[in-house]
């Protein structure tokens, strides 16, 4: 499994790249590149047009800083999921509207469940012809930070990541050749060590505390936060690594 980001700007005089985040036991990797303007340019009062008008994931061509980010399993070609950051230089009713516009046009169909539209922040949720996707909407400094994610229902399901209806799954391995468990919701779940092959749990919407035990020490506690249809990993061989959404 391997998630790849990519940044990219409009216009461009300055340049960072970066690479080389493990994520996941079993293969998930990210790697990404970069840009910043030093000095954002004022908002434009222009209507925004798309940088690609043919891209599944629309930006306006008026961004000062895009970032996107796969993530594929191994074996499938098709991703589990597409996410596209964008700094916009633009009032976020604007910003929104240039979303609402470009998203019918590929054939998104915006839901009611959990719609938010505040002057600083928009949360909404759409029916993609992929899968389920989202929208949000933030401000600041002077810009548009907009978050797009699609998720790929094909794809999770020849992988076996989509949880039980209603639920959220859970993803995690240990490698490391000792023996471990993990505790999470009331339940303690042996794990053992040296399989790269990662345990799949179903868990009711919520935010959970967890615990990771290695030959009789707790190496690892922390939280996470599922929703209904997600899918997460929970990597336990690195004790730096936070979970990371992968459907």
């Amino acid at each position: 499994m391997t998630t790849v980001r990519r940044r990219t700007k409009v216009p461009a005089r300055c340049r960072l790249f970066a690479c080389g985040l493990a994520l996941l036991a079993g293969g998930l990797v990210a790697a990404g590149a970069g840009g910043w303007l030093p000095h954002p340019s004022p908002q434009t009062s222009a209507a925004l047009t798309p940088a690609d008008p043919d891209a599944e994931m629309p930006v306006p061509k008026q961004h000062n800083v895009s970032s996107s980010n796969t993530t594929h399993m191994t074996g499938i070609e098709i991703p589990l999921r597409v996410g596209l950051e964008a700094h916009v230089p633009a009032q976020l009713s604007d910003v929104l509207a240039f979303y609402r516009t470009e998203l019918a046009k590929r054939g998104w169909e915006e839901r009611p469940e959990g719609t938010v539209v505040a002057a600083d922040h928009v949360q909404l949720a759409f029916a993609s012809p992929k899968g389920p996707a989202a929208l949000k909407l933030g401000r600041a400094q002077d810009e548009t930070i907009v978050s797009l994610v699609q998720r790929n229902t094909e794809a999770a399901a020849k992988a076996n990541f989509l949880p039980i209806a209603g639920q959220a799954r859970l993803i995690f391995g240990y490698l490391v050749p000792d023996v471990a468990s993990l505790t999470i919701n009331d339940q303690t779940i042996k794990i053992a060590g040296g399989v790269n092959h990662p345990q799949m749990l179903d868990l009711p919407p919520g935010k959970y505390s967890y615990k990771l035990v290695v030959s009789g020490y707790a190496v690892r506690t922390d939280t996470i936060t599922v929703a209904s249809g997600e899918a997460w990993s929970l990597s336990l061989g690195n004790d730096d690594k936070k979970p990371d959404q992968i459907y």
